[in-house]
C-alpha cells in the first residue's frame, strides 16, 4: 500500500483516483481552488458533478494547503490546470523530498522567448523536484468507469517511469513508457489544436486528410522543439489526436470554425461555458510561432491561430 496525494478533484484528478483505489492505495484528493466543488465532493455520497459517479467510499478528501506537503507521500499527481501550474509551483518552491510528482496536467507556456512544458514551468520554481509526466488517450469519464485505457509515463530515468507505472497500473489502465520529456508534453498539448483543425473538415473524406497532414506538421513541431519525431506516433501523439479529433470540445470549435463561424461567435453563442483547452493555447503560443516558425512547414497551425487570435474566418487550403 502507497500514501498517494492528488492535487485537483476536476474530472481528471478524481478519475485517476479510481485505478490507485483499486490497487489498494491510500488516496487522498485535495482541491486548492475550487471551493465548490471540494463541498460537494466532501457530502457522504462523494458524488462528482462531471464525472456523474460516486467516487470510492475510502478516498480521503481535504482541502489542498501547504501543510499537507510535509505529510510523506509515496506519489504526489498534480491534476490542475495549466493556469493553476504556477501556483503549485510555488507551493513546490521549498519542498525538498525526494517524492516522485507525476504531473497529469497538459499544456504549454510562452516564458519570455521560448515556450516550456508544464513540467519546466514547475522546475522553474524548484530545479530538484522529481518529475515524470503522464499524458495519452485517456478520457476522465471513461476512465472512471473504468474502461480499458492506455497512458504513458515519460522520465529521462526510464526506471522511475517504471516504479511509477507499477503503482497505477490496473487490469483496466496500463502504462507505457517513454525517456522523451519534452516530446510527450509536447505532443499531447499541440494535439488540442490540431483537433480543432481535424474538427473543421466538413466531411469524413476531408478531416482524414486533415488528420494526415496534421500529424506531418506534429512531427515537425516535435522535431523544433528537441523532442523524438517517433515521439508523435504513440499515445501522446496519434493516440490522444484521434480521441480528441472524435470528439470533445476542441473538434465542436473546430466544426464552428469549419462553417465559417468566428471563434468569438462560437465561442458566446455556442460555447459560453466550455473551456477550450486549444484555444487557450493558442492564444499562450501564438507569439512565438507568428515570429519565430515558418508558415510553409505548419500552414494548418498557422491557419488555426490566426482563426482563434485575430478572430478571423478559418481558412485552410487542402
Amino acid at each position: 500500500m502507497k500514501k498517494i496525494l492528488i492535487i485537483g478533484s476536476g474530472a481528471m484528478g478524481a478519475a485517476f483516483s479510481i485505478p490507485l483505489i483499486d490497487n489498494n492505495h491510500k488516496v487522498t484528493l485535495t482541491e486548492p481552488y475550487n471551493l465548490k466543488l471540494l463541498k460537494i465532493l466532501s457530502l457522504k455520497k462523494k458524488f462528482h458533478p462531471v464525472l456523474k459517479i460516486n467516487l470510492p467510499k475510502k478516498l480521503v478528501i481535504k482541502k489542498f494547503s501547504l501543510d499537507i506537503l510535509s505529510t510523506k507521500w509515496d506519489l504526489i499527481v498534480i491534476a490542475v490546470s495549466s493556469i493553476g501550474i504556477d501556483s503549485i509551483g510555488k507551493y513546490l518552491k521549498n519542498f525538498k523530498k525526494t517524492t516522485p510528482i507525476l504531473v497529469l496536467t497538459k499544456g504549454l507556456k510562452l516564458d519570455k522567448n521560448k515556450i516550456i512544458t508544464m513540467s519546466e514551468q514547475l522546475k522553474k520554481s524548484n530545479k530538484k523536484l522529481n518529475i515524470s509526466v503522464l499524458k495519452g488517450p485517456c478520457l476522465a469519464k471513461e476512465l472512471s468507469r473504468k474502461i480499458k485505457s492506455y497512458t504513458v509515463v515519460a522520465n529521462q530515468n526510464i526506471k522511475i517511469a517504471k516504479n511509477i507505472g507499477n503503482i497505477i497500473s490496473t487490469n483496466f489502465y496500463r502504462t507505457e513508457y517513454s525517456t522523451d520529456v519534452k516530446g510527450v508534453e509536447f505532443s499531447s498539448a499541440i494535439k488540442n489544436i490540431y483537433s480543432m483543425i481535424i474538427g473543421s473538415g466538413q466531411g469524413n473524406n476531408t478531416s482524414s486528410a486533415l488528420f494526415r497532414k496534421s500529424v506531418e506538421e506534429m512531427e515537425y513541431l516535435i522535431k523544433f522543439f528537441k523532442g523524438k519525431k517517433e515521439t508523435v506516433y504513440g499515445l501522446a501523439g496519434i493516440g490522444d489526436l484521434y480521441v480528441s479529433a472524435v470528439g470533445g470540445r476542441n473538434s465542436k470549435m473546430g466544426e464552428y470554425l469549419g462553417k465559417g463561424i468566428t471563434f468569438k461567435q462560437a465561442k458566446n453563442r455556442l460555447m459560453r461555458e466550455d473551456t477550450i483547452e486549444g484555444a487557450d493555447l493558442a492564444f499562450e503560443i501564438a507569439p512565438y510561432v507568428f515570429k519565430k516558425m515558418s508558415n510553409k512547414k505548419i500552414p494548418l497551425m498557422i491557419a488555426l491561430l490566426k482563426a482563434i487570435t485575430k478572430n478571423n474566418k478559418l481558412k485552410i487550403n487542402y
